[in-house]
Protein backbone atom coordinates (compact mmCIF):
# COMPACT_ATOMS: atom_id res chain seq x y z
CA UNK A 1 0.00 0.00 0.00
CA UNK A 2 1.48 3.56 -0.48
CA UNK A 3 1.41 5.63 2.15
CA UNK A 4 2.16 8.93 3.31
CA UNK A 5 1.82 10.58 -0.10
CA UNK A 6 1.68 14.51 0.08
CA UNK A 7 -1.20 14.46 -2.88
CA UNK A 8 -2.68 12.78 -5.17
CA UNK A 9 -4.15 13.02 -8.66
CA UNK A 10 -7.39 11.26 -10.11
CA UNK A 11 -8.02 10.43 -13.73
CA UNK A 12 -10.98 9.16 -15.04
CA UNK A 13 -10.87 7.32 -18.71
CA UNK A 14 -13.28 5.24 -20.67
CA UNK A 15 -11.18 2.17 -20.20
CA UNK A 16 -13.05 -0.96 -18.93
CA UNK A 17 -12.00 -2.61 -15.38
CA UNK A 18 -11.57 -5.77 -14.62
CA UNK A 19 -11.40 -7.11 -10.88
CA UNK A 20 -9.59 -10.18 -9.67
CA UNK A 21 -12.96 -11.34 -9.08
CA UNK A 22 -13.80 -10.71 -12.67
CA UNK A 23 -16.17 -7.94 -11.95
CA UNK A 24 -16.25 -5.36 -15.17
CA UNK A 25 -16.28 -2.00 -14.23
CA UNK A 26 -17.09 0.53 -16.96
CA UNK A 27 -14.39 3.18 -16.33
CA UNK A 28 -10.70 3.25 -14.91
CA UNK A 29 -9.69 5.74 -12.66
CA UNK A 30 -6.03 6.65 -12.49
CA UNK A 31 -4.58 7.72 -9.20
CA UNK A 32 -1.30 8.99 -8.86
CA UNK A 33 0.76 9.69 -5.83
CA UNK A 34 2.53 12.66 -6.04
CA UNK A 35 5.81 13.70 -4.13
CA UNK A 36 6.26 16.93 -2.44
CA UNK A 37 8.10 17.83 -5.30
CA UNK A 38 4.34 17.18 -7.40
CA UNK A 39 6.57 14.37 -9.37
CA UNK A 40 4.50 11.10 -8.96
CA UNK A 41 6.03 8.29 -7.12
CA UNK A 42 3.21 5.32 -8.03
CA UNK A 43 0.19 4.79 -9.96
CA UNK A 44 -2.98 2.73 -8.99
CA UNK A 45 -5.41 1.36 -10.91
CA UNK A 46 -9.31 1.36 -9.53
CA UNK A 47 -12.44 0.73 -10.86
CA UNK A 48 -14.81 3.71 -11.24
CA UNK A 49 -18.78 3.13 -9.68
CA UNK A 50 -20.54 6.38 -10.02
CA UNK A 51 -21.74 7.23 -6.48
CA UNK A 52 -25.31 8.15 -7.86
CA UNK A 53 -24.99 4.23 -8.69
CA UNK A 54 -24.18 3.04 -5.43
CA UNK A 55 -26.88 5.06 -4.08
CA UNK A 56 -29.43 3.27 -6.42
CA UNK A 57 -27.72 -0.65 -5.50
CA UNK A 58 -28.64 0.19 -1.87
CA UNK A 59 -32.06 1.48 -2.42
CA UNK A 60 -32.53 -1.50 -4.38
CA UNK A 61 -31.22 -3.80 -1.66
CA UNK A 62 -28.85 -5.10 -4.24
CA UNK A 63 -25.64 -6.38 -3.18
CA UNK A 64 -22.80 -3.65 -3.07
CA UNK A 65 -19.32 -4.33 -4.03
CA UNK A 66 -16.65 -1.58 -4.31
CA UNK A 67 -13.79 -3.79 -4.00
CA UNK A 68 -10.45 -2.38 -6.21
CA UNK A 69 -13.24 1.25 -6.88
CA UNK A 70 -12.50 4.46 -6.68
CA UNK A 71 -15.26 6.40 -5.01
CA UNK A 72 -16.25 9.71 -4.40
CA UNK A 73 -17.99 11.69 -2.04
CA UNK A 74 -19.90 8.72 -0.78
CA UNK A 75 -22.52 9.81 1.47
CA UNK A 76 -25.58 8.56 3.32
CA UNK A 77 -26.53 11.77 4.58
CA UNK A 78 -26.90 13.01 1.22
CA UNK A 79 -28.55 9.70 0.40
CA UNK A 80 -31.32 10.34 3.11
CA UNK A 81 -31.51 13.59 1.87
CA UNK A 82 -32.03 13.10 -1.58
CA UNK A 83 -35.00 10.52 -0.71
CA UNK A 84 -36.69 12.98 2.26
CA UNK A 85 -36.20 10.47 4.79
CA UNK A 86 -35.33 11.47 8.66
CA UNK A 87 -31.53 12.58 9.07
CA UNK A 88 -30.79 9.60 11.63
CA UNK A 89 -33.01 6.60 9.57
CA UNK A 90 -31.36 3.80 9.50
CA UNK A 91 -29.69 2.75 6.07
CA UNK A 92 -29.76 -1.14 5.47
CA UNK A 93 -26.91 -2.19 3.03
CA UNK A 94 -26.61 -5.76 1.97
CA UNK A 95 -23.33 -7.77 1.12
CA UNK A 96 -21.02 -5.11 1.25
CA UNK A 97 -17.78 -5.53 0.73
CA UNK A 98 -14.62 -2.78 -0.22
CA UNK A 99 -11.62 -3.97 -0.29
CA UNK A 100 -8.32 -2.17 -2.18
CA UNK A 101 -10.96 1.05 -2.44
CA UNK A 102 -10.42 4.14 -2.73
CA UNK A 103 -12.79 6.53 -0.95
CA UNK A 104 -12.19 10.28 -1.84
CA UNK A 105 -14.21 13.19 -0.78
CA UNK A 106 -14.14 16.81 -0.50
CA UNK A 107 -15.60 17.23 2.85
CA UNK A 108 -15.77 13.19 4.04
CA UNK A 109 -16.84 9.74 3.92
CA UNK A 110 -19.88 9.44 5.45
CA UNK A 111 -21.40 5.90 6.75
CA UNK A 112 -23.54 7.12 9.62
CA UNK A 113 -26.71 4.63 10.54
CA UNK A 114 -25.52 2.47 7.96
CA UNK A 115 -26.88 -0.83 8.92
CA UNK A 116 -25.32 -3.73 7.73
CA UNK A 117 -26.30 -7.78 7.12
CA UNK A 118 -25.13 -10.49 9.67
CA UNK A 119 -22.14 -11.24 6.98
CA UNK A 120 -18.41 -10.42 7.06
CA UNK A 121 -17.66 -7.10 6.60
CA UNK A 122 -14.08 -5.94 4.84
CA UNK A 123 -12.31 -2.60 3.85
CA UNK A 124 -8.94 -4.46 4.02
CA UNK A 125 -6.08 -2.21 2.27
CA UNK A 126 -8.29 0.99 1.45
CA UNK A 127 -7.55 4.28 1.38
CA UNK A 128 -9.93 7.10 2.59
CA UNK A 129 -7.92 9.31 0.78
CA UNK A 130 -9.52 12.67 1.56
CA UNK A 131 -12.11 14.74 4.50
CA UNK A 132 -13.55 13.12 7.69
CA UNK A 133 -14.71 9.30 7.98
CA UNK A 134 -17.60 8.97 9.58
CA UNK A 135 -19.32 5.57 10.67
CA UNK A 136 -21.03 7.45 13.56
CA UNK A 137 -24.32 5.12 14.98
CA UNK A 138 -23.44 2.54 12.19
CA UNK A 139 -25.25 -1.20 13.07
CA UNK A 140 -22.81 -4.23 12.00
CA UNK A 141 -24.20 -7.13 12.47
CA UNK A 142 -23.10 -10.74 13.22
CA UNK A 143 -20.01 -11.60 11.22
CA UNK A 144 -16.28 -10.20 11.32
CA UNK A 145 -15.54 -6.55 10.30
CA UNK A 146 -12.15 -5.77 9.25
CA UNK A 147 -9.78 -2.49 8.77
CA UNK A 148 -6.90 -4.19 8.07
CA UNK A 149 -4.42 -2.08 6.13
CA UNK A 150 -6.26 0.89 6.23
CA UNK A 151 -4.75 3.98 5.59
CA UNK A 152 -6.92 6.95 6.71
CA UNK A 153 -5.09 9.88 5.58
CA UNK A 154 -7.12 12.78 7.18
CA UNK A 155 -7.20 11.21 10.13
CA UNK A 156 -10.77 12.21 11.78
CA UNK A 157 -12.45 8.93 12.14
CA UNK A 158 -15.90 8.78 14.33
CA UNK A 159 -17.08 5.29 15.52
CA UNK A 160 -19.09 6.78 17.85
CA UNK A 161 -21.69 5.14 18.63
CA UNK A 162 -21.70 1.84 16.91
CA UNK A 163 -23.11 -1.32 17.82
CA UNK A 164 -21.59 -4.46 16.76
CA UNK A 165 -23.03 -8.28 16.20
CA UNK A 166 -20.90 -11.49 16.92
CA UNK A 167 -17.46 -11.85 15.29
CA UNK A 168 -14.12 -10.85 15.20
CA UNK A 169 -13.13 -6.58 14.58
CA UNK A 170 -9.75 -6.45 13.27
CA UNK A 171 -8.15 -2.85 12.56
CA UNK A 172 -4.89 -4.44 12.73
CA UNK A 173 -1.88 -2.45 10.66
CA UNK A 174 -3.69 0.15 9.81
CA UNK A 175 -2.59 4.14 9.72
CA UNK A 176 -4.76 7.28 10.77
CA UNK A 177 -2.83 10.82 10.82
CA UNK A 178 -3.53 13.06 13.23
CA UNK A 179 -7.10 13.96 13.98
CA UNK A 180 -9.73 12.84 16.21
CA UNK A 181 -11.13 9.36 16.76
CA UNK A 182 -14.05 8.71 18.10
CA UNK A 183 -15.05 5.07 19.79
CA UNK A 184 -17.40 6.52 22.67
CA UNK A 185 -20.38 4.76 23.46
CA UNK A 186 -19.56 1.79 20.87
CA UNK A 187 -20.66 -1.48 21.76
CA UNK A 188 -18.42 -3.92 20.64
CA UNK A 189 -20.19 -7.57 20.25
CA UNK A 190 -18.69 -11.14 21.14
CA UNK A 191 -15.58 -11.55 19.63
CA UNK A 192 -12.01 -10.80 19.70
CA UNK A 193 -11.22 -7.10 18.85
CA UNK A 194 -7.44 -5.93 17.78
CA UNK A 195 -6.15 -2.86 17.22
CA UNK A 196 -2.58 -4.40 16.88
CA UNK A 197 -0.01 -2.25 14.93
CA UNK A 198 -1.93 0.43 14.35
CA UNK A 199 -0.87 3.42 14.16
CA UNK A 200 -2.88 6.27 15.31
CA UNK A 201 -1.11 9.56 14.82
CA UNK A 202 -1.46 12.62 17.07
CA UNK A 203 -5.11 14.31 18.71
CA UNK A 204 -7.36 13.23 20.75
CA UNK A 205 -8.32 9.13 20.78
CA UNK A 206 -11.21 8.14 22.48
CA UNK A 207 -12.94 5.24 24.18
CA UNK A 208 -14.90 6.67 26.24
CA UNK A 209 -17.89 4.66 27.64
CA UNK A 210 -16.94 2.29 25.03
CA UNK A 211 -18.00 -1.82 25.71
CA UNK A 212 -15.98 -3.94 25.14
CA UNK A 213 -18.18 -6.80 25.49
CA UNK A 214 -16.46 -11.18 25.67
CA UNK A 215 -13.38 -11.96 23.76
CA UNK A 216 -9.22 -10.66 23.84
CA UNK A 217 -8.85 -7.34 23.04
CA UNK A 218 -5.71 -6.28 22.06
CA UNK A 219 -3.37 -2.96 20.83
CA UNK A 220 -0.45 -4.66 20.58
CA UNK A 221 2.62 -2.95 19.42
CA UNK A 222 0.23 0.17 18.76
CA UNK A 223 1.66 3.32 18.36
CA UNK A 224 -0.03 6.73 19.54
CA UNK A 225 0.92 10.36 18.71
CA UNK A 226 0.87 13.43 20.86
CA UNK A 227 -2.59 14.23 22.60
CA UNK A 228 -5.25 12.38 24.65
CA UNK A 229 -6.14 8.92 24.90
CA UNK A 230 -8.98 8.79 26.99
CA UNK A 231 -10.47 5.08 28.16
CA UNK A 232 -12.72 6.83 30.85
CA UNK A 233 -15.53 4.79 31.88
CA UNK A 234 -14.84 1.79 29.23
CA UNK A 235 -15.79 -1.41 29.95
CA UNK A 236 -13.76 -4.49 28.93
CA UNK A 237 -15.49 -8.15 29.22
CA UNK A 238 -13.44 -11.59 30.42
CA UNK A 239 -10.81 -11.92 27.59
CA UNK A 240 -7.43 -10.79 28.05
CA UNK A 241 -6.11 -7.31 27.24
CA UNK A 242 -3.03 -6.53 25.95
CA UNK A 243 -1.29 -3.16 25.76
CA UNK A 244 1.95 -4.57 25.37
CA UNK A 245 4.94 -2.89 23.80
CA UNK A 246 2.24 -0.25 23.11
CA UNK A 247 3.79 3.52 22.30
CA UNK A 248 1.79 5.97 23.86
CA UNK A 249 3.86 9.14 23.08
CA UNK A 250 3.63 12.10 24.94
CA UNK A 251 -0.19 11.89 25.43
CA UNK A 252 -2.10 12.34 28.30
CA UNK A 253 -3.31 8.09 29.26
CA UNK A 254 -6.27 8.26 30.84
CA UNK A 255 -7.95 4.81 32.12
CA UNK A 256 -9.89 5.92 35.19
CA UNK A 257 -12.79 4.12 36.33
CA UNK A 258 -12.56 1.57 33.88
CA UNK A 259 -13.71 -2.04 34.48
CA UNK A 260 -10.97 -4.46 33.38
CA UNK A 261 -13.37 -7.59 34.46
CA UNK A 262 -11.83 -10.41 34.94
CA UNK A 263 -9.97 -10.85 32.38
CA UNK A 264 -5.36 -11.06 32.33
CA UNK A 265 -4.08 -7.24 31.41
CA UNK A 266 -0.69 -6.60 30.07
CA UNK A 267 0.85 -3.30 29.65
CA UNK A 268 4.39 -5.45 29.32
CA UNK A 269 7.26 -3.05 28.06
CA UNK A 270 4.89 0.07 26.99
CA UNK A 271 6.11 2.94 26.82
CA UNK A 272 4.45 6.18 28.04
CA UNK A 273 6.00 9.99 27.21
CA UNK A 274 5.35 12.93 29.18
CA UNK A 275 1.72 12.71 30.10
CA UNK A 276 0.37 12.43 32.83
CA UNK A 277 -1.11 8.28 33.08
CA UNK A 278 -4.06 7.87 35.61
CA UNK A 279 -5.74 4.39 36.37
CA UNK A 280 -7.39 6.35 39.20
CA UNK A 281 -10.60 4.41 40.63
CA UNK A 282 -10.24 1.60 37.65
CA UNK A 283 -11.55 -1.96 38.58
CA UNK A 284 -10.62 -5.51 38.01
CA UNK A 285 -12.82 -8.44 39.45
CA UNK A 286 -10.41 -11.21 39.09
CA UNK A 287 -7.48 -11.70 36.72
CA UNK A 288 -3.47 -10.15 36.65
CA UNK A 289 -2.37 -6.81 35.68
CA UNK A 290 1.10 -7.02 34.52
CA UNK A 291 2.83 -3.88 34.34
CA UNK A 292 6.41 -5.64 33.63
CA UNK A 293 9.34 -3.39 32.19
CA UNK A 294 7.47 -0.72 31.13
CA UNK A 295 8.79 2.96 30.75
CA UNK A 296 7.16 5.99 32.09
CA UNK A 297 7.94 10.02 31.25
CA UNK A 298 8.02 13.01 33.45
CA UNK A 299 4.16 13.02 34.28
CA UNK A 300 2.32 11.79 36.99
CA UNK A 301 1.32 8.34 37.42
CA UNK A 302 -2.11 8.01 39.36
CA UNK A 303 -3.55 4.61 40.50
CA UNK A 304 -5.72 5.52 43.49
CA UNK A 305 -8.72 3.95 44.43
CA UNK A 306 -8.25 0.85 41.97
CA UNK A 307 -9.88 -2.18 43.24
CA UNK A 308 -7.83 -4.84 42.65
CA UNK A 309 -8.94 -6.81 45.68
CA UNK A 310 -8.28 -10.60 44.17
CA UNK A 311 -5.90 -8.93 41.69
CA UNK A 312 -1.99 -9.51 41.71
CA UNK A 313 -0.79 -5.93 39.59
CA UNK A 314 3.21 -6.75 38.87
CA UNK A 315 5.67 -3.70 37.69
CA UNK A 316 8.87 -5.38 38.11
CA UNK A 317 11.62 -3.72 36.83
CA UNK A 318 9.03 -0.81 35.38
CA UNK A 319 10.80 2.32 35.27
CA UNK A 320 8.78 4.96 36.65
CA UNK A 321 10.43 8.13 35.11
CA UNK A 322 10.71 11.98 36.71
CA UNK A 323 7.20 12.24 38.08
CA UNK A 324 5.17 11.14 41.12
CA UNK A 325 3.65 7.84 42.08
CA UNK A 326 0.70 7.01 43.71
CA UNK A 327 -1.33 4.10 44.58
CA UNK A 328 -3.33 5.79 47.23
CA UNK A 329 -6.31 4.69 48.70
CA UNK A 330 -6.25 1.28 46.19
CA UNK A 331 -6.72 -1.95 46.98
CA UNK A 332 -4.78 -5.35 45.67
CA UNK A 333 -4.09 -9.01 46.27
CA UNK A 334 -0.75 -8.52 45.62
CA UNK A 335 1.12 -5.26 44.24
CA UNK A 336 4.95 -5.75 43.14
CA UNK A 337 7.27 -3.07 42.65
CA UNK A 338 10.42 -5.49 42.19
CA UNK A 339 13.91 -4.18 40.85
CA UNK A 340 12.40 -0.60 39.95
CA UNK A 341 14.31 2.81 40.90
CA UNK A 342 11.90 4.46 42.95
CA UNK A 343 13.23 7.76 42.29
CA UNK A 344 10.90 10.19 43.08
CA UNK A 345 8.05 10.43 45.41
CA UNK A 346 5.48 7.04 45.72
CA UNK A 347 2.62 7.15 48.37
CA UNK A 348 2.02 3.53 49.18
CA UNK A 349 -0.87 3.83 51.18
CA UNK A 350 -2.73 1.06 50.09
CA UNK A 351 -6.21 0.05 52.34
CA UNK A 352 -5.11 -3.62 51.35
CA UNK A 353 -2.43 -5.82 50.20
CA UNK A 354 -1.65 -9.02 51.38
CA UNK A 355 1.75 -8.65 49.74
CA UNK A 356 3.74 -5.54 48.95
CA UNK A 357 6.84 -6.48 47.47
CA UNK A 358 9.98 -3.51 46.98
CA UNK A 359 12.32 -6.10 47.01
CA UNK A 360 15.50 -5.11 44.91
CA UNK A 361 14.34 -1.65 44.70
CA UNK A 362 16.56 1.37 44.21
CA UNK A 363 14.98 3.82 46.26
CA UNK A 364 16.72 7.51 46.16
CA UNK A 365 12.99 9.76 47.06
CA UNK A 366 10.25 9.24 49.53
CA UNK A 367 7.98 6.60 49.81
CA UNK A 368 5.30 6.56 52.20
CA UNK A 369 3.80 4.05 53.85
CA UNK A 370 2.59 6.04 57.10
CA UNK A 371 -0.90 5.97 57.86
CA UNK A 372 -2.86 9.35 57.82
CA UNK A 373 -6.61 9.27 57.30
CA UNK A 374 -7.42 5.38 56.98
CA UNK A 375 -5.69 2.02 58.23
CA UNK A 376 -2.73 0.73 56.14
CA UNK A 377 -3.56 -2.55 55.28
CA UNK A 378 -0.63 -4.97 54.37
CA UNK A 379 -0.15 -8.16 55.71
CA UNK A 380 3.36 -8.79 54.44
CA UNK A 381 5.83 -6.38 53.35
CA UNK A 382 9.10 -7.48 51.36
CA UNK A 383 12.39 -4.78 51.62
CA UNK A 384 14.87 -7.83 50.51
CA UNK A 385 17.30 -5.99 48.82
CA UNK A 386 16.16 -2.57 48.87
CA UNK A 387 19.12 -0.26 48.58
CA UNK A 388 17.82 2.88 50.41
CA UNK A 389 19.45 6.15 49.71
CA UNK A 390 15.95 7.93 50.13
CA UNK A 391 13.61 7.64 53.03
CA UNK A 392 10.42 5.53 53.77
CA UNK A 393 7.42 7.22 56.09
CA UNK A 394 5.90 4.47 57.91
CA UNK A 395 5.50 3.72 61.89
CA UNK A 396 6.05 0.65 63.41
CA UNK A 397 3.14 0.17 65.32
CA UNK A 398 0.33 1.79 62.98
CA UNK A 399 2.05 -0.13 60.40
CA UNK A 400 2.85 -3.34 62.19
CA UNK A 401 6.65 -3.61 60.55
CA UNK A 402 6.86 -6.35 63.05
CA UNK A 403 4.36 -8.69 61.59
CA UNK A 404 4.72 -7.32 58.39
CA UNK A 405 8.05 -8.19 58.02
CA UNK A 406 7.72 -11.65 59.85
CA UNK A 407 5.37 -13.52 57.79
CA UNK A 408 7.29 -13.53 54.97
CA UNK A 409 7.00 -16.77 53.49
CA UNK A 410 9.95 -17.10 50.47
CA UNK A 411 12.85 -15.48 52.48
CA UNK A 412 15.75 -16.31 54.54
CA UNK A 413 16.26 -15.27 58.66
CA UNK A 414 19.52 -13.62 56.94
CA UNK A 415 17.04 -11.60 54.46
CA UNK A 416 14.51 -10.79 57.46
CA UNK A 417 17.35 -9.73 59.69
CA UNK A 418 18.85 -7.39 56.53
CA UNK A 419 15.30 -6.20 55.97
CA UNK A 420 15.27 -4.68 59.63
CA UNK A 421 18.69 -3.41 59.71
CA UNK A 422 17.25 -1.36 56.58
CA UNK A 423 14.04 -0.45 58.67
CA UNK A 424 16.74 0.79 61.75
CA UNK A 425 18.44 2.97 59.55
CA UNK A 426 15.75 4.66 57.99
CA UNK A 427 14.41 5.56 61.70
CA UNK A 428 17.06 6.94 62.71
CA UNK A 429 17.24 9.12 59.80
CA UNK A 430 13.56 9.94 60.71
CA UNK A 431 14.39 11.08 64.36
CA UNK A 432 11.91 7.91 65.20
CA UNK A 433 14.38 6.67 67.54
CA UNK A 434 12.11 4.15 69.77
CA UNK A 435 10.77 2.76 66.34
CA UNK A 436 14.67 2.29 65.63
CA UNK A 437 15.23 0.53 68.53
CA UNK A 438 12.49 -2.01 68.08
CA UNK A 439 14.16 -2.29 64.51
CA UNK A 440 17.83 -2.83 65.74
CA UNK A 441 16.54 -5.87 68.52
CA UNK A 442 14.49 -7.52 65.49
CA UNK A 443 17.55 -7.22 63.13
CA UNK A 444 20.49 -8.39 66.31
CA UNK A 445 17.28 -11.26 66.68
CA UNK A 446 17.11 -12.42 62.95
CA UNK A 447 20.82 -12.43 62.88
CA UNK A 448 21.92 -13.90 65.75
CA UNK A 449 19.42 -17.23 64.70
CA UNK A 450 20.54 -17.37 61.15
CA UNK A 451 24.05 -17.61 62.50
CA UNK A 452 22.73 -20.33 64.21
CA UNK A 453 21.00 -22.11 61.32
CA UNK A 454 23.67 -21.49 58.80
CA UNK A 455 26.50 -22.86 61.94
CA UNK A 456 24.18 -26.27 62.52
CA UNK A 457 23.26 -26.40 59.02
CA UNK A 458 27.30 -26.61 57.98
CA UNK A 459 27.52 -29.28 60.72
CA UNK A 460 24.88 -30.81 62.95
CA UNK A 461 27.79 -31.80 66.19
CA UNK A 462 28.09 -27.79 65.75
CA UNK A 463 24.43 -27.92 67.79
CA UNK A 464 26.57 -28.72 70.77
CA UNK A 465 28.47 -25.49 71.02
CA UNK A 466 26.61 -22.98 69.48
CA UNK A 467 22.73 -23.84 70.63
CA UNK A 468 24.04 -23.39 74.62
CA UNK A 469 26.24 -20.45 73.11
CA UNK A 470 22.97 -18.81 71.71
CA UNK A 471 20.59 -19.63 74.48
CA UNK A 472 23.39 -17.73 76.70
CA UNK A 473 23.10 -14.32 74.46
CA UNK A 474 19.81 -14.57 74.34
CA UNK A 475 19.55 -14.75 77.77
CA UNK A 476 21.83 -11.60 78.39
CA UNK A 477 21.92 -9.79 75.48
CA UNK A 478 18.17 -10.10 74.81
CA UNK A 479 16.31 -10.66 77.22
CA UNK A 480 17.77 -8.88 80.04
CA UNK A 481 17.99 -5.10 77.85
CA UNK A 482 17.11 -5.97 74.41
CA UNK A 483 20.33 -5.23 73.03
CA UNK A 484 21.30 -1.87 75.23
CA UNK A 485 17.87 -0.33 73.80
CA UNK A 486 16.05 -0.50 77.88
CA UNK A 487 17.70 0.81 79.98
CA UNK A 488 14.81 -0.13 82.69
CA UNK A 489 14.47 -3.16 81.43
CA UNK A 490 18.31 -3.80 82.43
CA UNK A 491 17.73 -2.19 85.50
CA UNK A 492 15.07 -4.37 86.79
CA UNK A 493 17.64 -7.25 85.24
CA UNK A 494 19.63 -6.02 87.75
CA UNK A 495 17.19 -6.31 90.46
CA UNK A 496 15.70 -9.56 89.74
CA UNK A 497 19.55 -11.34 89.46
CA UNK A 498 20.36 -9.24 92.81
CA UNK A 499 16.92 -10.89 94.44
CA UNK A 500 18.11 -14.52 92.47
CA UNK A 501 21.61 -14.26 93.79
CA UNK A 502 20.72 -13.49 97.28
CA UNK A 503 17.94 -16.06 97.47
CA UNK A 504 20.76 -18.71 96.46
CA UNK A 505 23.19 -17.51 99.35
CA UNK A 506 20.05 -18.24 102.20
CA UNK A 507 18.82 -21.27 100.52
CA UNK A 508 22.64 -22.38 100.71
CA UNK A 509 23.07 -21.75 104.14
CA UNK A 510 19.81 -23.43 105.33
CA UNK A 511 20.99 -26.29 103.49
CA UNK A 512 24.22 -26.18 105.60
CA UNK A 513 26.38 -26.53 102.70
CA UNK A 514 28.05 -22.79 103.20
CA UNK A 515 27.51 -19.71 105.01
CA UNK A 516 28.27 -16.02 105.16
CA UNK A 517 29.99 -15.00 108.05
CA UNK A 518 30.63 -11.59 109.70
CA UNK A 519 34.33 -10.43 110.09
CA UNK A 520 32.86 -7.77 112.16
CA UNK A 521 31.55 -9.14 115.01
CA UNK A 522 28.02 -7.64 114.33
CA UNK A 523 25.61 -10.26 113.50
CA UNK A 524 22.94 -10.28 110.89
CA UNK A 525 20.14 -12.41 110.60
CA UNK A 526 20.80 -15.31 108.16
CA UNK A 527 18.08 -14.17 105.94
CA UNK A 528 19.21 -10.43 106.10
CA UNK A 529 23.13 -11.28 105.92
CA UNK A 530 22.45 -13.25 102.45
CA UNK A 531 21.07 -10.28 101.12
CA UNK A 532 23.85 -7.80 102.05
CA UNK A 533 26.34 -9.51 101.45
CA UNK A 534 24.63 -10.04 97.75
CA UNK A 535 24.10 -6.37 97.92
CA UNK A 536 28.27 -5.26 98.16
CA UNK A 537 28.87 -8.78 95.67
CA UNK A 538 26.43 -7.66 93.04
CA UNK A 539 27.81 -4.04 93.18
CA UNK A 540 31.61 -5.01 93.27
CA UNK A 541 31.64 -2.62 96.75
CA UNK A 542 33.47 -5.18 98.90
CA UNK A 543 33.40 -3.59 102.18
CA UNK A 544 34.88 -7.10 103.13
CA UNK A 545 32.84 -7.14 106.42
CA UNK A 546 31.03 -10.51 105.42
CA UNK A 547 32.65 -12.84 103.44
CA UNK A 548 31.47 -16.55 102.32
CA UNK A 549 32.53 -19.94 102.67
CA UNK A 550 31.89 -23.06 100.98
CA UNK A 551 30.13 -23.04 98.01
CA UNK A 552 28.96 -19.33 98.52
CA UNK A 553 32.76 -18.44 97.44
CA UNK A 554 31.63 -19.91 93.55
CA UNK A 555 28.74 -17.81 93.43
CA UNK A 556 29.96 -14.59 94.73
CA UNK A 557 32.58 -14.67 92.16
CA UNK A 558 29.86 -15.44 89.35
CA UNK A 559 28.08 -12.62 91.26
CA UNK A 560 30.64 -10.07 91.12
CA UNK A 561 31.07 -10.88 87.52
CA UNK A 562 27.58 -10.63 86.32
CA UNK A 563 26.98 -6.96 88.77
CA UNK A 564 29.99 -5.76 87.00
CA UNK A 565 28.78 -6.70 83.39
CA UNK A 566 24.73 -5.34 84.01
CA UNK A 567 26.00 -1.94 85.73
CA UNK A 568 28.42 -1.83 82.49
CA UNK A 569 25.32 -2.72 80.41
CA UNK A 570 23.15 0.23 82.16
CA UNK A 571 25.32 2.52 81.39
CA UNK A 572 25.93 1.76 77.63
CA UNK A 573 21.63 1.60 77.73
CA UNK A 574 21.39 4.59 79.23
CA UNK A 575 23.94 6.81 77.52
CA UNK A 576 22.87 5.59 74.16
CA UNK A 577 19.37 7.05 75.19
CA UNK A 578 19.96 10.44 76.42
CA UNK A 579 23.14 10.95 73.50
CA UNK A 580 20.00 10.63 70.83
Amino acid sequence: MILNYPSFKVEVKNIKFKTDEGVVLPKTAIVSFLMENREVSSVELYGHIDTEDIYRMIENGEPVNLDYCYIQDLSLSVYRSQRNLDRKAYVRIGNFSARHAFFDAKFGTDFSHAEFDNQDLSFDDSHFANGRVTFNSAKFGDGDVSFAHVYFRDGNVDFGNCTFGEGDFIFKNSILNKGIKDFQYTDFGKGSITFANTEFGGGEISFINTHFSHGNVSFKIARFGNGKIDFHYSKFGEGDISFERVDFGNSKVDFRTVEFNDGRVNFNRSVFGNGDVTFEGAEIKNGKFSFNRATLGDGAFNFELAEFDNVDAIFDRTNFGQGPVSFHSSRFHQLSLKSCHLDHYFDLRLQSCELLDLSDTIVRDIIDLKPYEFDVNITVLNLSGMRLLGTIYLDWQNNRIKDVISRQPDTSLADKAEQFRILKENFNQTGQYGDEDKSYVEFKRYEARSRLEKSVGKNIYNGIWFYPWHGFKWLVLDQAGLYATAPLRVLFSMLGWYVLFSLLYWILYMAGVSEIISGSGYELPPFARAFYHSAITFLTIGYGDHFPTGVSRIISSIEGFAGMFLMAYFTVSLVRKILR
